[in-house]
């Protein structure tokens, strides 16, 4: 018989959500904690987010990465589910998802008929365009300050490093809103981007972030050829910041979610016993967010556990709040947007959409669920003058 292990958020003890108020902490920012005990005697800090790089893909892939390989650190977890947009904003606000709103891959929002993409601000499927940006602002949406306004506020200088895309994006806007923005064009250009911006004012703090390695693993699969390569230049690109880093700077290295490769799936559009009571499917394959018809969610889940058996794990909002899921506090106005049941795949499962996702459906690797190698990232430390 299987049995799923869960592998929950370590919420306000070590997680992703406690990376940035640890540093404030260290930076001096008032009213921050140093929640994860990472006492840096640092002035400058840099937090280099690597997209996709979990824990156990590290390790099981050592020999491709060995200067990550061999670097001190500790193991944190990420939030639920794991996915870009939820921990990407857990990290630049500082607290558990319940509390910043952004749940999921694709969340049904007030005032709309379609399901929203907070990743990229708009609306999901077929229908009138919407500017999203406009009937839905980010500042709204997500009206808690920034780790980046906080430390702003208190004179440090703040920078994020990031792709083009990112810049006055709606999830920038909601989530690392309070910087001074520097795209990058290469990796080459992060590395420097970086550098340069460590050495702003007389006390900085730095946000960085690289998307490859979890775009290569999610077309090619975590472990082939492809994306062992872009780890290598992942390895190469923090070796190359580290051995630059100024004498009072520190570089932590972590990762919003790992990944796991996708092989049994159960398509949602063609398994008609999976559709009573549905009115809208969310989230994303491997921990979906399924919005019932009013009074559903009770049977709804019962014939969700039947239909997809042991390797998953089905549980209404109400069960899934209860049990820590989204933090230890959901807000009244975030708990809609949470499905009103939620199905989170183990091992190598998901619940694809064939006809109306043919994109992500045919994605190799996949996150967003709640085992050990989607919820286990790194959190590496390397301190200024001390790579040789």
């Amino acid at each position: 018989m299987v049995v799923l292990v869960l592998t929950l958020p370590q919420y306000g003890l070590n997680s992703l959500a406690d990376v940035f108020p640890s540093l404030l902490a260290g930076l001096g920012v008032p009213r921050e904690v140093d929640r994860l005990g990472l006492e840096l005697d640092a002035r400058r800090v840099c937090v280099l987010l690597i997209d996709g790089l979990g824990a156990e893909q590290l390790a099981a892939h050592a020999g491709d990465a060995p200067f990550l390989s061999s670097a001190v650190g500790r193991t944190i977890t990420a939030g639920f589910p794991t996915t870009t947009a939820t921990s990407l904003s857990s990290l630049g606000i500082g607290v558990p998802p319940g509390e910043h709103g952004l749940v999921g891959y694709l969340l049904r929002v007030p005032g709309q008929d379609r399901l929203m993409s907070p990743l990229k601000w708009r609306l999901f499927g077929d229908g009138p365009k919407v500017d999203l940006l406009k009937e839905l602002a980010p500042e709204q949406f997500q009206p808690h300050t920034t780790v980046f306004e906080r430390a702003a506020a208190d004179g440090v200088a703040v920078t994020h490093v990031g792709p083009i895309f990112q810049a006055g994006s709606g999830l920038t806007r909601a989530s690392f809103r309070g910087s001074e923005f520097r795209f990058d064009v290469s990796l080459g250009d992060l590395i420097d981007g970086t550098l340069t911006a460590l050495g702003q004012g007389e006390r900085s703090l730095v946000y960085a972030y690289h998307a490859d390695l979890d775009t290569t693993g999610h077309v090619r699969g975590p472990g082939s050829l492809a994306w062992r390569l872009e780890l290598g230049m992942v390895d190469r690109t923090v070796q190359a910041i580290a051995e630059r880093l100024p004498k009072d700077a520190a570089l932590l290295v972590t990762a919003d979610h790992g990944m796991v490769a996708m092989h049994d799936r159960i398509d949602f559009d063609t398994t008609t016993a999976l559709h009573d009571g549905v009115a809208d499917l969310g989230g994303e394959a491997r921990a979906r967010h399924v919005y019932t018809e009013n009074g559903a969610a009770t049977d709804v889940a019962a014939a969700w556990r039947e239909v997809l058996g042991a390797n998953y794990t089905v549980l209404t909002r109400d069960e899934a709040i209860r049990d820590g899921w989204f933090g230890p506090t959901v807000l009244t106005e975030n708990a809609s947007r949470i499905g009103d049941v939620i199905a989170v795949a183990g091992d190598h499962g998901g619940i694809i959409r064939s006809a109306v996702e043919p994109l992500q459906s045919s994605f190799l690797g996949q996150h967003g669920s709640l085992t050990s190698a989607e919820m286990h990232i790194l959190l590496l430390v390397f301190r200024g003058a001390q790579v040789s």
